[in-house]
């Protein structure tokens, strides 16, 4: 579990929680469970399956112009062309991160999060102190991610309903230009498209 998890997990665990976990203990103890592969699932799905659908269409944004402004437009209508759609995907809006502004999301009721897209949510987004600090402290909270922005860049946030999830465009790295579709998805991490990380530089490529 990485740093930034322990610091955002310091609140109790939700009745919701509890009850998960006190569910998971029995079916280990009577053998129906195996938590090592319980944790793979859960790991497919938090870090590789969903956010890569995700990151095809922050890749897509990049490189199409038309399919950019489209996503700006109607997220919904841009995503489901690419054929992520689904519950918790109905009502999509992606915000776009520029050299002056950095946007980050939360569900400060809950945790509403764009399944389609990114997959399961991280447990520190569901977590008390991300839903409460990233409102208040932003800057601290990117701190803890290792994000660092310049004073002059506006952080926005942008609080997620039932109603409306939101997606983050990260800004394309520099020295990208020469990168097909695939490469630069393989730039786009969750957190970016959260809002509390960046797109992985260029080097970062095979």
């Amino acid at each position: 579990m990485h740093k930034h998890d322990h610091e955002l997990q310091h609140s109790e665990l939700s009745e919701m929680d509890l009850r998960v976990r006190a569910l998971e203990t029995v079916l280990t103890q009577k053998g129906f469970l195996d938590p090592a592969a319980l944790d793979v699932l859960i790991e497919t799905y938090e870090t590789r399956i969903g956010p890569r659908n995700g990151a095809r269409v922050v890749a897509r944004a990049w490189v199409d112009a038309e399919f950019r402004a489209w996503l700006m437009r109607d997220a919904s209508a841009a995503i489901a062309s690419l054929g992520y759609s689904g519950r918790q995907g109905e009502h999509m809006v992606a915000v776009e991160n520029t050299a002056t502004r950095h946007n980050m999301v939360v569900c400060t009721l809950c945790s509403c999060y764009p399944w389609p897209v990114l997959g399961l949510p991280p447990t520190w987004y569901k977590s008390a102190p991300y839903r409460s600090r990233v409102v208040r402290d932003p800057r601290g909270v990117l701190a803890d991610f290792g994000v660092r922005l310049p004073d002059d860049v506006e952080i926005r946030i942008w609080d997620s309903t039932a109603e409306i999830r939101y997606l983050v465009i990260p800004q394309r790295p520099p020295g990208t230009e020469r990168l097909s579709e695939d490469a630069l998805a393989a730039l786009v991490t969750r957190d970016s498209m959260i809002g509390t990380g960046l797109a992985l530089p260029a080097e970062s490529t095979p």
